[in-house]
């Protein structure tokens, strides 16, 4: 379970007191934006009892992980949430929008933060903060975990909204990723404006 294990370790060797975990969801999704969130946590016996059962987002139930997204935002000392869509990732490649995104949420924390705790091996130079990136990050800091839960609440909100537009794709169910069904919606309709045309299957070979 996800702990502060690693936010007390930065803060007693750094002095550091604003520490944000930075999470993205959507990253291996076919349609549909990337979205990122930074989460600073306060760093007290009390938060870990407040938000008992955020852990890894994958890890839990679309219901529970509405429940702690109020809760994250409650107790959390700063939260940001970034996103870039569909079109950026193909312009860009989905690892420099991932990095875009969580820049963006970055940018929105009150107070900066002084450390950063990035879940798998992403690194964000274009930040002149300390950070150090962490592999599963998600199942072990709260912060990390925390964003991932802010991130994948608010991207799943997207899709369901984007599956009210584009109704013949099952975005509401799938979220975008590439299920069966959703495989199935593009080869009989093609890819729509949301869709990601530089991901296989949707990409087409040059001619």
């Amino acid at each position: 379970m996800a702990n502060l294990e690693l936010e007390t370790a930065v803060s007693q060797q750094h002095q550091f007191t604003t520490i944000a975990g930075i999470d993205e969801a959507g990253r291996g999704a076919l349609a549909g934006p990337v979205v990122a969130a930074a989460v600073i946590l306060p760093l007290n016996d009390q938060i870990e009892t407040l938000l008992l059962g955020v852990n890894d987002s994958k890890q839990l139930s679309a219901k529970k992980r509405e429940t702690l997204f109020d809760l994250i935002i409650q107790h959390a000392l700063a939260y940001g949430i970034g996103q870039q869509p569909a079109s950026v990732i193909d312009e860009i490649g989905i690892l420099p929008a991932n990095r875009l995104a969580m820049g963006t949420a970055v940018a929105q924390l009150t107070p900066i933060p002084q450390f950063l705790l990035i879940d798998g091996r992403i690194r964000l130079p274009q930040l002149n903060i300390p950070q150090k990136s962490i592999v599963r990050g998600d199942s072990q800091s709260l912060s990390i975990a925390a964003a991932s839960i802010l991130a994948k609440v608010t991207r799943d909100r997207l899709m369901i909204e984007l599956d009210k537009q584009f109704p013949r794709y099952g975005f509401a169910q799938h979220k975008g990723y590439g299920t069966q069904q959703h495989r199935d919606a593009i080869a009989q309709h093609g890819p729509c404006p949301q869709h990601r045309h530089s991901f296989a299957p949707i990409r087409q070979p040059l001619i």
